[in-house]
């Protein structure tokens, strides 16, 4: 790389893309800096994957113990639980320093330079980074912009970060409110519905649109909702919106309906958690300076190398990866991408396969997908020309489920017809977070059920869900 730089990249933002991106360059020899204005680790490490993961391990183990009649059936006899709200915020706190601290190692001891302060593109090649202790103007060969995203709050909620938050608030447990309202059922809302009611609070659900889960397969969904929602104490409104939240004792939040805009009622409640989603941080990053607009939805425009466009055209020595790019707003593949491009800063042309990343809700039981759902692999069929069949395999006959009696499940494997080839698997059960990455890789390399369903799998384990899906494909 060139010596008239002062280094040959520099990555804006130290969230889970720019650190991946930072110690795969620097594992390259590439002389290369981060910059970061808040927290190390971003939303990931920080108000998202993290502590959240520790919120629900724990309250996972109190609605497991609380679950007596699961334990009898074992021939276990399980007394009084008790546990303490801010030990468990704290075990999440801590893990959170912990992630941090491991972090910053990595790159210091890969020789990445950590730069404190807010990073802004001034020209090409150029970046001048704000501190408290003044400006300064560094330069770089290239530069991978990774900010990041923050959470969505919808016209007409007021949020105060005690009574009305979002998820940045609601991974610090300051509270156990009796009756806390979630606004939205995707990943967040059902993950912190998990929490809650694991924790003895009472939940209202309400989602716009006019199903639960709308982003899951709908068997998937289905079978979801009978288990993660009806048996609870979460009650649930569809097709209603948040029209007005006033922040207070109690929280007073208007609800309408979504298509007609008529108010409908009125909820008084002792909290609300705002779970509608996320956007990126993209302000005030200084890309008007090179050209650059932000789409209608304001990410950063990229191609499949990661390089920012500019009226369709690549803007030289400039990448965006991770939320702000919009393709897929998961931490892993914030990481994948930033890999990625830093590959393609080295010339080695690679891109980032979508389809084959995985995604997974942490509930109890857990939900994950990779690839397409049902209705989207039949929208590709019917542009390319082919038929879409599933197949289906349930807990309740798995071995390895039935022994922990636990044994509520689906796995579903979608695929075409002719080839056999893999286009989606979703699974609903226990440890599908783990499970999925199997399918992944099968989806990954474009594998057909016809060759899957020889593989073999250890017995007795969960993992042969997929086994027999993927034998049940090949008889029908």
């Amino acid at each position: 790389m060139s010596s008239e730089f002062d280094y040959d990249l520099v990555i804006i933002g130290a969230g889970v893309g720019g650190h991946g991106a930072a110690i795969h360059a620097a594992s390259y020899g590439l002389r290369t800096a981060i910059i970061e204005a808040g927290d190390m680790g971003g939303t990931c490490v920080n108000r998202g994957c993290i502590p959240s993961k520790a919120l629900l391990a724990a309250s996972g183990k109190v609605r497991e113990l609380h679950n007596t009649n699961h334990f009898k059936s074992l021939g276990i006899d399980i007394g009084h639980v008790v546990f303490n709200r801010e030990a468990i915020a704290n075990h999440a706190t801590e893990l959170v320093s912990k992630m941090q601290s491991d972090l910053i190692n990595s790159m210091k001891r890969l020789g990445v330079d950590i730069i404190r302060g807010w990073g802004k593109i001034t020209g090409s090649q150029k970046i001048n980074v704000s501190t408290d202790s003044g400006d300064k103007t560094i330069t770089a060969q290239d530069i991978i912009i990774s900010p990041g995203s923050v959470p969505f709050v919808p016209p007409g909620i007021e949020i105060d970060g005690k009574t009305v938050f979002t998820s940045d608030q609601g991974v610090k447990l300051e509270s156990l409110p009796d009756w806390i309202a979630i606004i939205g059922s995707g990943y967040i809302g059902l993950e912190f519905s998990d929490i809650y009611t694991a924790l003895g609070c009472e939940v209202t659900m309400i989602e716009a649109l006019d199903v639960l889960m709308p982003g899951f397969d709908r068997d998937i969904a289905k079978l979801a909702e009978r288990v993660l929602i009806n048996p609870r104490p979460i009650e649930t409104r569809v097709g209603i919106y948040a029209k007005k939240i006033t922040p207070g004792y109690p929280v007073v939040i208007e609800l309408a309906d979504f298509q007609t805009k008529e108010d409908v009622e009125v909820l008084e409640v002792d909290a609300c958690l705002v779970a509608t989603g996320r956007i990126p941080a993209t302000k005030n990053l200084g890309l008007e300076t090179v050209g650059v607009e932000l789409d209608k939805r304001n990410f950063i425009p990229v191609n499949d190398e990661m390089a920012v466009l500019s009226n369709d055209e690549v803007v030289p020595h400039l990448y965006a990866i991770g939320d702000a790019n919009g393709k897929m707003m998961l931490a892993h593949a914030a990481s994948a991408q930033g890999i990625v491009a830093v590959e393609n800063i080295l010339e080695k042309d690679r891109k980032v396969d979508y389809r084959s990343i995985p995604a997974a809700a942490f509930t109890h039981p857990e939900v994950s997908y990779v690839g397409l759902t049902e209705t989207a692999a039949q929208e590709l069929g019917l542009t390319e020309g082919f038929e879409v069949a599933t197949s289906r395999s349930y807990f309740k006959g798995n071995s390895k489920a039935l022994a922990e009696k636990e044994a509520d499940g689906i796995a579903k494997v979608i695929y075409r017809e002719d080839t056999g080839e893999v286009l989606g698997v979703h699974i609903f059960g226990a440890h599908a977070s783990s499970i999925i990455h199997e399918a992944s890789a099968a989806v990954a390399n474009r594998q057909s059920v016809k060759d899957l369903a020889y593989l073999v799998h250890a017995h007795p384990t969960l993992s042969e869900v997929l086994d027999e899906a993927y034998k049940r494909a090949i008889a029908s």
